[in-house]
Parts: C-alpha cells; structure tokens; sequence
C-alpha cells in the first residue's frame, strides 16, 4: 500500500491513521498535502464529534520522510507547517494516541492536538538541530505552552529523545498507558468526549487556545442552544443529556 492518511468514522469519532509502516510512518509530501483537506472533511461532517489521530502498526510517526527535503526543503518546510495548523484549528476535540516512535514532524503533529495520550516505552523527539532545520515560530510557541520554555529548549537544542514517563512528567503527554492498554484506553475517553457538549468543548477550545474577543458570541450560543437546560434537567433526572449543539451547525 502507497503512503497515504487512512481514515474511518465510528460512534461520533473519527480515526486518522498515518500510514508509511515502510519508514516508521513517516510523513510525505503527499500525506503533509492530503491531512488540511481532510480534516476539512472531517470537521463538517456531523458523525464526528472527535477525532483520533495515530499511525499504523506499533509507530506514531518518525516526522517527515528526509527524502522530500533533498529537493525542496522550504516547500517540504510549508506543507507541514500548513497541515499541523490545519490540525491545531481543527473545531472538536482531537486525541494523539502514541505508541513507539513520535519523533520530529510526528512530534508536531502530536503537539497540535488538544491530547495526547501515550504507551509505555514510546519516545519522543523534537529534533530539528539534528538537520539544521528551522521550526516555525508557531511550532515552537506549541511546544513552549504544553513544556514550558526549559524543556522546549532542551529537546529543541539537543533533539534528543524522551521516554514517557518524562513526556509526562513535563506535560508533553497527559497519560501513559501500560502496553496493550491504548486502544481500549482512548476508546473509553473518546466515548467520554462524545457524550459531553460540543458547546462547551467548543468555546473552550477558543479560549484555550488564546482567543478573547468571542465572549459575547459564545454565550448568545449558549442562550439559543438548550443545551444548558437539557445539560440542568438531564442531572436533576439522572439520565445521559441530550445535547444538539453541533460545531457544523
């Protein structure tokens, strides 16, 4: 099978499947080129209320495939900076779920996500110094707010590898799984993020993620939605609310 972005839609999540198993999942043109229109797709399709993203096999993604920057490494450079914005807006709640290798363009993939949830043993690795190459202001800023600057500067400067447990420790990742655990770990969580408010999910994901100017729009959302009543009645009548606020409208 070429490399390409696998992608499937199952109980209001859908599953974004990096797929180069040949070089540890690593990212080509292409899949840099293919991932922004297809989280279009995905963000205005009203079965997804979340989204996972993973790689195939038991690799997350070892960056991008060092062969496309022979040619044209600012263009190389571009696409993948545009994808992992393209992921970063992506409306619903989105999940990194990361065994094995999460390395350089992988790292930023998984840093664009709102979580990021690991197996035990799995490395990560900022690694741009390794091939002299600059990090886009935007990505740099990504890490700095999930590590803090110390770190950031640590794994920007050496592009060394760490394990888990010190991914988690400096807030990289939110939770390491035992191995064998992740999958039934993220479709847990993931039926969690489905049963809650879009609304809510929503207008957090603005505000955390630095915007200020929407206060008003949000709680004019809030007001016409209902979903604040149903949120009220569905406690008081301990029953699962029945939310209908969708991101698509």
């Amino acid at each position: 099978m070429e490399p390409q972005l696998l992608h499937s839609v199952a109980d209001g999540v859908a599953t974004v499947v990096i797929h180069h198993p040949a070089k540890r999942n690593a990212m080509t043109a292409g899949m840099w080129r293919a991932l922004p229109s297809l989280l279009d797709e995905l963000a205005s399709d009203t079965a997804v209320n979340a989204l996972v993203l993973t790689g195939q096999g038991d690799t997350f993604c070892a960056g991008a495939d060092i062969s496309t920057l022979l040619d044209s490494p600012d263009e190389a450079q571009a696409l993948a900076a545009r994808a992992e914005e393209s992921l970063a807006a992506f409306p619903k709640p989105t999940l990194a779920a990361v065994r094995g290798y999460c390395v350089g363009g992988g790292s930023q993939l998984a840093a664009a996500c709102d979580l990021r949830f690991a197996e035990a043993g799995s490395l990560f690795g900022v690694t741009p110094a390794k091939l002299g190459i600059v990090y886009p202001a935007s990505a740099t800023r990504r890490l700095v707010s999930l590590v803090g600057p110390a770190t950031a500067k640590y794994l920007l400067f050496s592009g060394e590898l760490i394990d888990a447990e010190r991914a988690l420790r400096t807030g990289f990742v939110d939770e390491v799984l035992p191995e064998g655990q992740l999958d039934k770990r993220v479709a847990e969580f993931t039926r969690v993020l489905t049963a809650r408010s879009q609304l809510t999910q929503a207008a957090a994901k603005e505000f955390a993620n630095g915007r200020a100017d929407r206060d008003t729009y949000w709680a004019q959302q809030a007001r016409g939605s209902g979903d604040t009543a149903e949120g009220v009645a569905a406690f008081l009548e301990h029953r699962r609310p029945r939310f209908t606020w969708t991101t698509s409208g």
